[in-house]
């Protein structure tokens, strides 16, 4: 008896608190990072559904017309129902002396039983001929069952397309039809980034250069200005595009049209653009729309860590059935952008797959335009917990002493926020990624793509860190890098163009 009322951990006893503990802490994350599981265990409850709703639907329809030998056996069950129900009144009439009244309420009532089925929304009684002449039972139409199965499908189907997410979109481009193949310039990229850090810049002053920033940059003061701080100490004629950052493709596409145009008609040079993030969609959207009027005033277009494809951060907000339809983010990104920013909610929509699917599929890249697009990896290591982005920096009052003011820099967390997500994508979809946006969605077909293998996360390109490696190029140098590259790209490009007409 002792030995049975110790019963020992792990057997089946009751478990404590700390069995329960340990047991949540180690299967959460087993089925949070077992998606495949979850695809295959949701698939079979929809064909567990699906088979059971053939099976509700079908029991509206008489027994006797779905197959004959069910409809002997439903006349034998009516048989014996009916030789059941005379014995038990033949008995009952011996043996009490109102047998008449007796009968007649066991008749009533089970004639009751038989005839008034579960309550239905809508019954419709049907008189069946059968083959013999004969009319034959009742044809019960229960529209609510049916729209009980159809609910609990549907719920059933937005389960499985929360469980998918954006795993059948991402990186949708490489396998298109009609996408031109991508090049690989990472060796030559590494080999320009080294030679700067020398000290050897070959970016011409021949063009003007054009930095488009991506989304909510309007609220970060520093966005690319180092690297436009960086380019006219060299000398170069460097602008960053004052476009409305949380504004729909198609809108800020417009603006910097007339942005370029507006350098090309002032200093009678070509502009090369570099777009980071959805600054890179918008510029690239802009040459797609009006490259006839961009033809001969653009040199080439640099996309750096931009959701050419689409994002899954932004699908999984917006997309319906998603995550962001059960902790309401959709709501929130609506009153932050609309309501905080002053902003479109299309500026976000633009980046689903969705969106971006339907414009590429009008609206491509022209062929002779020389392009590269530049995707990285973030970091997931405890180290860059530690990690502080400077977004901005607040004035001080100038102290008696000195006549310069005081500038304390205001700093973010960016590189713990991009792990945190990078991590998510990572488990979930067991896709690499900046942070926000995934390095198959940020190859475009026909590019140069470079592929580095330091790890960076997506605001690093254009927000300094505190604390960053002197041994390791920094975000101007990168850029530099990629605009050299691009110039490069196109200097081939023209080469072979020239050989193909002659």
């Amino acid at each position: 008896m002792r030995e049975c009322a110790n019963t020992k951990r792990g057997e089946s006893g009751n478990p404590s608190a700390e069995d329960n503990d340990s047991l949540i802490e180690g299967l959460i994350p087993q089925l949070f990072t077992s998606v495949s599981v979850l695809n295959e265990a949701a698939s079979y409850v929809a064909q567990t559904t699906s088979y059971f709703t053939g099976c509700f639907s079908d029991s509206s329809v008489d027994p006797g017309l779905r197959d004959p030998r069910s409809s002997a056996l439903h006349e034998e069950e009516l048989v014996t129902f009916s030789s059941r129900e005379s014995a038990v009144t033949t008995a009952r009439t011996n043996g009490n002396q109102n047998s008449s009244a007796t009968q007649s309420i066991i008749s009533q009532s089970d004639v009751a039983a038989i005839a008034a089925p579960p309550v239905y929304t809508e019954v419709s009684r049907t008189r069946i001929e059968e083959p013999s002449g004969h009319s034959g039972g009742l044809q019960l139409s229960n529209n609510t069952g049916r729209s009980g199965m159809s609910i609990f499908q549907g719920l059933i189907d937005r389960a499985l397309r929360t469980v998918r997410g954006s795993a059948d979109d991402i990186g949708w481009l490489q396998s298109a039809s009609g996408m031109p193949s991508v090049e690989d310039g990472t060796d030559r990229f590494m080999e320009i980034l080294e030679d700067i850090r020398h000290g050897i810049h070959k970016v011409p002053n021949s063009v003007v250069y054009l930095l488009v920033p991506g989304l909510f940059s309007n609220h970060g003061p520093l966005y690319f200005v180092d690297t436009k701080t960086k380019f006219s100490k060299m000398g170069l004629t460097c602008h960053i595009a004052k476009i409305h950052s949380e504004a729909s493709v198609e809108r800020n596409a417009r603006e910097i049209k007339d942005y370029v145009e507006e350098i090309y008609w002032g200093s009678g040079k070509r502009v090369l653009i570099l777009g980071h993030s959805k600054g890179g969609v918008d510029a690239a959207a802009a040459l797609s729309l009006y490259w006839s009027d961009l033809r001969e005033k653009v040199a080439g277009l640099a996309l750096a860590q931009s959701p050419y494809g689409g994002s899954p951060i932004a699908s999984d907000i917006l997309r319906e059935g998603q995550l962001g339809d059960y902790v309401n983010v959709r709501k929130l990104m609506e009153i932050l952008i609309c309501k905080v920013m002053k902003g479109d909610m299309q500026a976000l929509e633009d980046l689903t797959y969705d969106r971006r699917k339907k414009f590429l599929m009008q609206h491509q890249l022209p062929e002779e335009l020389p392009v590269v697009s530049f995707h990285t990896e973030a970091s997931i290591s405890p180290a860059v917990l530690a990690t502080l982005s400077r977004v901005a920096h607040a004035e001080l009052p100038a102290p008696l002493s000195t006549a310069e003011a005081a500038k304390l820099p205001v700093v973010v967390p960016l590189g713990a926020a991009m792990a945190a997500c990078a991590q998510l994508l990572q488990m979930r979809y067991r896709e690499k990624s900046d942070g926000l946006v995934t390095c198959r969605d940020a190859e475009v077909p026909g590019s140069t793509v470079v592929r580095p293998k330091r790890k960076l996360d997506h605001a690093w390109m254009v927000y300094s860190s505190l604390y960053d490696d002197a041994s390791e190029a920094d975000a101007s140098q990168v850029c530099e890098a990629l605009l050299t590259l691009l110039v490069e790209v196109g200097q081939k490009k023209k080469h072979e163009s020239t050989n193909k007409d002659e």
